[in-house]
């Protein structure tokens, strides 16, 4: 009888770049499953508790913490060692500390610890808007999230929600003066002021001019996440 379902390996030397691990260890890792966050920019659970968090020193050890139910991602119990944890993703363990995935020192994914009163908070960007039925709009966000609401947003915006329940309490508009989080690239994890929106034409995306450190570059706008107008509504760094 054939196999059924993919690898829940791969090969540590084909592992993402980002990935907090020892590639000569030995030969296989987890694999991340498809889901909400692609698979080249996020981190498998189990792997998060052990090599990121260290909260495990073996996968059966993660696995373990896993199926007993003290995780949850988002505000949600998760037991898949397999899960995509990606972009502004919140992990709360049993003790009651929390933790924010986030981009770091150029590194694409790494956690930072946060404040209990913000363990029920994150941002999301949106990144679709569609119409429908009964002409009713629908937000997805980059975390596979969505949202039907009658919501003045507009794709590239970001919006504070709180967890588990999606419910929007703030909103900041992807524009000049806004402050912004670089997700990718070599800056990755700095934040800076956005001083100009080029819109894209035929050979060159949508950008933004983003300044920071007495310097400003010009990114593509999927390189670049709004966290606040003035600061960031939370801790981002």
């Amino acid at each position: 009888m054939g196999k059924k379902g993919g690898d829940t390996r791969v090969k540590r030397q084909l592992a993402p770049t980002f990935w907090a691990i020892k590639r000569k260890e030995s030969q296989f890792v987890l694999r991340v499953k498809p889901g909400p966050h692609p698979k080249r920019r996020a981190y498998p659970l189990g792997m998060v508790l052990r090599d990121v968090l260290r909260i495990a020193n073996t996968m059966n050890e993660a696995e373990q913490i896993l199926n007993a139910g003290k995780v949850k991602v988002d505000g949600v119990v998760r037991r898949d060692p397999n899960l995509a944890i990606g972009l502004m993703d919140v992990i709360e363990l049993a003790t009651g500390q929390a933790y924010r995935m986030i981009p770091k020192n150029s590194a694409l994914l790494t956690s930072v610890a946060i404040e209990d009163s913000e363990k029920e908070l994150k941002l999301v960007r949106v990144t679709s808007k569609t119409i429908i039925k009964d002409k009713k709009v629908q937000y997805g966000f980059h975390d596979g999230k969505t949202l039907i609401g009658d919501n003045e947003l507009k794709v590239g915006d970001t919006c504070l929600i709180n967890l588990p329940k999606i419910q929007v309490k703030n909103h900041v508009a992807f524009e000049k003066g806004s402050t912004a989080l670089i997700i990718t690239g070599e800056n990755a994890g700095t934040v800076g002021k956005i001083g100009n929106i080029q819109d894209g034409i035929f050979s060159l995306p949508k950008r933004a001019l983003v300044s920071f450190d007495d310097k400003s570059v010009e990114l593509p706008v999927e390189m670049v996440m709004v966290v606040g107008k003035d600061k960031p509504v939370i801790k981002v760094n």
